[in-house]
């Protein structure tokens, strides 16, 4: 875990609550958030969700009135208090929660102050934030994420009860008796009807519940055994690297290897923080950078021991780097 002290900084008229948990998560990883600030107009509804979460998370809510209709004053307002918090010296480096790219030059300034950016954003996020940033973070990839309920859903139960008909009212005891025979006769074929058309109500509320039951005992299962990563970067392939990232981490590899072709991954680590921000192995679902290596299908991944130091990774192109990748969950 990293020691640095950091200023988060979150852009909510852009975020939602729900990906407070991972981003908060990752962030420890660097270093400890001292300063935890959400900017937007506390007086319109969708913020509503980061209620409950401000309390939990110990972030404080700064209110940013829109002064016109279709200005977006809450990225001025976060901008100045960046700026104000960087000059006070007290930070290793900032936390900026947002996929605006209003905040680009914000991130190019922090830098050339030489403190670290680390980015937070969903899929969409223009390039340039992108780049202006560190390390980039995709809310998609991070550990995890909270769902906001605002009401509980019924049961399963309760659900299928409600989307059956309600039954049709009996007919008027002695109505039959007290009526002449044609009259007798429509209201016997009335009451048959309604008690046809009541059995195939309920056998089709048995049988969407079982429908509804085995569907989410499946979808539960596939989330737990095969948890869904969205691609990290445009035109990624969900669940594999994209021949985009394959040609980043090959050009990495060959930036950093040696007159034997091979290459300190800790060194291929670093060259991709430089050259691109958001190429990392938790936006591709994977923990460690060595893992991501070895199912990239274009590596070599070899573990070299040195004693008295401690086990360097290396790494090289493989003979079969034209082959495709290997799929991985």
């Amino acid at each position: 875990m990293g020691s640095d002290r950091l200023a988060l900084l979150i852009d909510g008229d852009n975020v939602s609550a729900k990906v407070i948990t991972g981003v908060l998560a990752e962030v420890a990883k660097h270093g400890t958030a001292s300063v935890r600030r959400i900017y937007g107009d506390w007086t319109q509804p969708n913020l509503g969700p980061w209620k409950k979460c401000l309390l939990e998370h110990s972030i404080q809510p700064v209110q940013q009135f829109a002064y016109t209709t279709g200005k977006n004053a809450t990225d001025g307002a976060m901008i100045i208090d960046a700026m104000d918090l960087l000059y006070t010296g007290r930070f290793d480096g900032f936390c900026l929660i947002s996929s605006d790219s209003d905040f680009t030059r914000l991130a190019v300034r922090i830098r050339e102050q030489g403190l670290t950016v680390y980015g937070f954003g969903e899929g969409k996020t223009p390039r340039p934030f992108v780049s202006a940033c560190d390390r980039f973070y995709y809310f998609h990839a991070l550990e995890a994420v909270t769902p906001i309920v605002a009401n509980p859903r019924p049961t399963t139960l309760h659900a299928i009860a409600n989307l059956a008909p309600e039954p049709a009212p009996e007919p008027a005891a002695g109505a039959a008796a007290n009526a002449g025979p044609e009259t007798a006769a429509h209201t016997i074929s009335d009451a048959a009807a309604n008690a046809a058309a009541q059995a195939a109500a309920d056998a089709a509320a048995d049988a969407a519940e079982r429908a509804l039951i085995s569907t989410t005992q499946r979808s539960h299962t596939e989330a737990v055994i095969s948890p869904t990563i969205q691609p990290a970067r445009s035109g990624a392939a969900t669940g594999r690297l994209d021949a985009e990232a394959l040609r980043i981490l090959r050009r990495a590899v060959e930036a950093c290897a040696d007159d034997d072709g091979q290459a300190n991954l800790a060194l291929v680590g670093s060259y991709l923080t430089k050259q691109a921000p958001d190429f990392n192995a938790a936006n591709y679902g994977f923990s460690k950078l060595r893992e991501l290596a070895e199912a990239s299908g274009i590596l070599d991944v070899d573990l070299v021991r040195r004693p008295p130091s401690a086990p360097i990774c290396m790494v090289r192109l493989s003979d079969t780097s034209h082959k495709r990748p290997r799929l991985f969950n």
